[in-house]
């Protein structure tokens, strides 16, 4: 991919972008752990989509989008898996066991996945440093769990927010190789509706939780909807449409210490000595793949 360089009168616009979705990222944690007080995690995970897919629609209506080639439903099937469905979905259970601050250390984990499939999935050459660069980021994946709540913690709901993770790799790397068909506008849409629709099969009982919710969590909610959701997500793509994504992809390194500043504001998370050192690593270790100088990986960094 060609580094774009954006024009000085764009590149306000484009800092403003990435930092929009820093602090929508960065939310998403503390919004998912308000809404599980009165949600189970699928119908979160539903009633967020639903919001978003209602939101995405008025824009789809105002900019216009084309309708997909039917060849391509089972591709933007998948990337709506994958994106929503499964990475949502994992990502609300385990945050039942999770700390905000911690989940969104371990959900900056996709590129160390993407590596893996850059290797074993795709049979791309992977090279010693991006082994290295792997095998630091799962140390430091380890300290972050332990970290969260001691040793004894370790358990499902960190490998789910990993699980979310990988599903997030999952997604770029689909996108990467197979959707160069659509604008960024078009493809978001396409992903968060086909998710959501997936996501249907979840909607028996969503209205009673919804008529029993406080309204703290409807507004986490909604906000979940509105701003990490969909919002974000076009931010993101105006980013992508003017900035090179490996260079773009460095401004998410900044999402953990965010949502660690939001959750410490919204819940009154204090992160322990043992979650900090094992964020720094991991993102050390990302931070390193993404500044290796031979381009060996050749799928999209998350």
């Amino acid at each position: 991919m060609n580094v774009l360089t954006p024009s000085p009168a764009s590149s306000l616009k484009i800092f403003l972008a990435m930092a929009f979705v820093v602090v929508c990222w960065g939310y998403s944690p503390t919004g998912i752990h308000i809404g599980l007080q009165a949600y189970d995690p699928v119908h979160l995970a539903l009633l967020r989509f639903l919001l978003a897919s209602l939101f995405m629609a008025v824009v789809a209506v105002i900019r216009g989008i084309r309708l997909p080639n039917l060849r391509d439903m089972p591709l933007l099937m998948a990337l709506g898996f994958f994106a929503v469905s499964l990475h949502h979905v994992a990502i609300n259970v385990g945050q039942q066991g999770v700390s905000a601050g911690a989940s969104s250390v371990l959900a900056q984990s996709t590129p160390l996945f993407s590596t893996l499939l850059a290797r074993f999935v795709f049979k791309d050459r992977v090279s010693l440093w991006r082994w290295g660069c792997v095998i630091l980021g799962l140390i430091g994946v380890v300290i972050v769990v332990a970290g969260d709540h001691g040793l004894d913690s370790i358990d499902t709901h960190g490998v789910l927010i990993l699980l979310a993770a990988l599903s997030w790799s999952l997604y770029f790397a689909l996108q990467k190789h197979h959707t160069g068909r659509y604008d960024g506008l078009t493809l978001v849409c396409y992903t968060v509706w086909s998710g959501t629709a997936l996501l249907l099969i979840f909607l028996p009982g969503l209205v009673d939780q919804v008529a029993n919710a406080p309204l703290r969590v409807q507004f986490a909610v909604v906000a979940l909807g509105i701003f990490p959701s969909a919002l974000a997500y076009l931010a993101w793509a105006y980013v992508l449409a003017h900035v090179d994504l490996s260079r773009a992809t460095m401004t998410l390194y900044l999402v953990p210490p965010v949502a660690m500043m939001i959750a410490s504001v919204g819940l009154g998370e204090q992160p322990t000595l043992m979650v900090a050192v094992g964020a720094m690593v991991v993102l050390i270790s990302v931070l390193a793949l993404n500044l290796e100088r031979r381009p060996v990986v050749q799928v999209a960094r998350a």
